[in-house]
C-alpha cells in the first residue's frame, strides 16, 4: 500500500486484549467485595449489554456514569442477584481502577508495532476513557510506540463521528490520504475512517477467511497485516 505515512490504531480489542483484561478485573473485585457471583455467569450476561451500552455511548444516549452504573445494574437483575446501588456505585469505580492493571495484549501486537514503528508514524484514535487507556498502554509497555493518543473525550465526541478522525489527523500533522486506520469495529473505527477520507484495514479476528470489501481490506490477525504495509 504506496503513500502511506501515518498508521492509526484502535486500542480496546485492537491491541489491547479488552475480555481477557476485563474478566481478570472482575474476578479480583468480586473477590475484595466477596460477592458471590459466578464469573462465567455474569460474563455471558455482561458482554452483549457492555456493548450495547458502549454504542449507546457512541451515540451519546448515556452519559459515561450512566454506562458504567447501567450495565452492571442490568447483568446483576438478569442474573436475579440483588445488590444494593452503594456496592455498584463501588464496583464500578473499583472495575474502572483495576482494568489498567492487566496486561493481555491481542496475539501479534508487539511484532506488528515493532515492523511498523521504523517505517510510519504510529497513533492511536480511541473510544476509551481518558483516565483509562494510558495506564493500559503503561501497563503493556506500548505506550513508546505511539506519537498522538487521542480519545474521544479530548476532542469532545466519539468514533465514527469525523470530528474525531479530523482531530486525530491535525494532531499528528498527517493528511488523509497519507492515512490508514486499523481496528476493529466496522462502524467506528472503519467506516468512521473511510468517511473522512482515510484508507482502513478491519480487524475480523473472529473469522478464520475475513472477506474485503471495495472501502477496506480485512484480517483475521494483526500479523497478517505484514501483507498491505
Amino acid at each position: 500500500m504506496t503513500n502511506i505515512k501515518h498508521v492509526f490504531f484502535d486500542l480496546d480489542h485492537t491491541l489491547w486484549d479488552f475480555e481477557t483484561n476485563s474478566a481478570l478485573a472482575f474476578q479480583k473485585i468480586f473477590s475484595d467485595h466477596r460477592l458471590n457471583v459466578q464469573l462465567d455467569d455474569f460474563l455471558t450476561v455482561y458482554k452483549p449489554l457492555n456493548f450495547q451500552y458502549w454504542k449507546l455511548y457512541r451515540e451519546e444516549r448515556v452519559t459515561k456514569a450512566e454506562l458504567r452504573y447501567k450495565r452492571l445494574k442490568d447483568t446483576f437483575d438478569a442474573l436475579e442477584k440483588y445488590v444494593t446501588d452503594d456496592l455498584i456505585d463501588q464496583l464500578a469505580i473499583d472495575y474502572i481502577e483495576n482494568l489498567p492493571k492487566f496486561n493481555h495484549l491481542i496475539h501479534g501486537t508487539e511484532e506488528i508495532l515493532k515492523y511498523l514503528k521504523s517505517k510510519y508514524q504510529l497513533h492511536i484514535i480511541t473510544n476509551g476513557f481518558q483516565e483509562v487507556q494510558s495506564r493500559k498502554m503503561q501497563s503493556t509497555n506500548i505506550d513508546h510506540y505511539f506519537d498522538q493518543i487521542i480519545t474521544s473525550e479530548t476532542v469532545g465526541v466519539k468514533k465514527p463521528n469525523p470530528k474525531v478522525f479530523e482531530y486525530a489527523l491535525t494532531a499528528s500533522g498527517a493528511q488523509n490520504y497519507e492515512s490508514i486506520m486499523i481496528g476493529d469495529s466496522l462502524e467506528a473505527d472503519i467506516q468512521g475512517a473511510i468517511d473522512v477520507g482515510m484508507k482502513a484495514i478491519y480487524c475480523d479476528f473472529e473469522s478464520e477467511e475475513p472477506g474485503n470489501s471495495e472501502n477496506y481490506i480485512a484480517v483475521n490477525s494483526l500479523v497478517d497485516i505484514k501483507q498491505y504495509l
